[in-house]
């Protein structure tokens, strides 16, 4: 192997690989940088199947987040796709960790904002279909679960025509109003 082809970091990943007798092969390629190979060699140390991830067209981010649903026994199929982002995997991992059904929001559709309103949403076991549309933005989604965990009727302002200010009003103002007066006497 011609090893000048390995930029220094690079070649400290390797040699930390060698070190624990791990099989390098793996990443030892020149199409890795030395933070994907980081990722692949800390996978190989805990003996996961890292040729899920130990894939070029995933950044070492994506590489991190596949490696830690792998840890936690998780089904990472869901999300192991370069199509998401980093932070779209880790709201998808984290809707696994917790059990909930995370096919509402594993759409393309989604943002990792909105995707993380879906999930906050579904882990208090609210109704999301009221928000859990991608003409929302995540601050508008935000204010109706929000009004959905006060027992809000949320129809009022859940509608795409009112940006998050004007839906953030009206939901206070519905809390107001369906809050019991205090009686001075």
């Amino acid at each position: 192997m011609d090893l000048s082809i390995f930029g220094y970091y690079q070649m400290e990943e390797i040699r930390l690989g060698l070190v624990k007798n791990l099989d390098v092969a793996v990443y030892a390629s020149p199409e890795f940088s030395n933070y994907q190979m980081e990722e692949i060699r800390l996978g190989l140390e805990k003996n996961l199947d890292v040729s899920v991830y130990a894939k070029p067209e995933y950044t070492h981010d994506q590489m991190a987040e596949i490696r830690r649903g792998l840890e936690e026994n998780l089904n990472v199929s869901i999300y192991a796709k370069p199509k998401y982002t980093r932070y779209q995997m880790a709201e998808i991992r984290r809707g696994l960790e917790r059990n909930i059904d995370i096919t509402i929001y594993v759409k393309s559709g989604y943002d990792e904002y909105q995707m993380k309103e879906i999930r906050r949403g579904l882990e208090e076991n609210l109704d999301v279909s009221a928000y859990a549309k991608p003409k929302y933005t995540r601050d508008q989604m935000a204010e109706i679960r929000q009004g959905l965990e006060r027992n809000l009727d949320v129809s009022v302002y859940a509608k795409p025509e009112f940006n998050s200010d004007q839906m953030r009003k009206m939901r206070k103002e519905l809390e107001k109003s369906s809050s019991p007066k205090k009686l001075e006497i």
